[in-house]
């Protein structure tokens, strides 16, 4: 499971987890999420692996919060 970092046109960092980083990296470079599709292109800025998919989701969720984004902007961006 991997947690990645994406950087959208207008500036803003897109979080998100996936088992397959390659294809969900094609599918929003293709507009096909709808979280991104306004802001392309995007770009990969970081991504780290988990073994087990709930540490994995609690990484995501935590970069999502105020401490997490402090956190990214130190050691992953």
């Amino acid at each position: 499971m991997y947690v990645y970092i994406l950087l959208c046109r207008n500036g803003d960092y897109y979080k998100g987890c996936t088992n397959n980083i390659n294809e969900r990296f094609e599918k929003h470079q293709k507009g096909y999420v709808q979280s991104t599709k306004n802001n392309l292109p995007v770009t990969l800025i970081s991504f780290t692996a988990f073994i087990d998919q709930q540490k994995a989701f609690a990484f995501e969720k935590y970069l999502k919060s105020g401490s997490g984004r402090a956190f990214s902007k130190k050691h992953l961006i």
